[in-house]
């Protein structure tokens, strides 16, 4: 088990003993170039906050707030998320790959 992911589960733990909602995002699959593969994993808060990352950027800001949308409604899911837009682009981030998340309420 790695550093990360140890660390990680901790964390899980943690929370789920003091009762606190939390979500996590785990890339599945990727094509292409992506900043991080599958197995990457990051946690969500209730308040936005995050640890660990799916590679950062405006992908992980996408998966950030579907993943606060889960923690609202219970409900997993799996998103994908496209590296090759316009936005990106202009802001210098295209790796031109996608990548899909699940998330769900740990």
């Amino acid at each position: 088990m790695s550093e990360l992911t140890e660390a990680l589960l901790l964390h899980i733990h943690s929370r789920q003993l003091a009762g606190k909602a939390t979500a996590l995002a785990t890339i599945i699959s990727t094509k292409g170039s992506t900043p991080c593969k599958a197995g990457a994993k990051m946690l969500v808060f209730p308040d936005g906050g995050t640890y660990g990352t799916i590679g950062g950027g405006c992908a992980e800001a996408e998966v950030k707030m579907k993943a606060l949308s889960v923690l609202d409604d219970g409900v997993a899911c799996t998103i994908s998320v496209w590296l090759l837009d316009d936005d990106a682009a202009q802001n210098g981030m295209v790796c031109g790959g996608t990548m899909n998340v699940f998330i769900q309420v740990v």
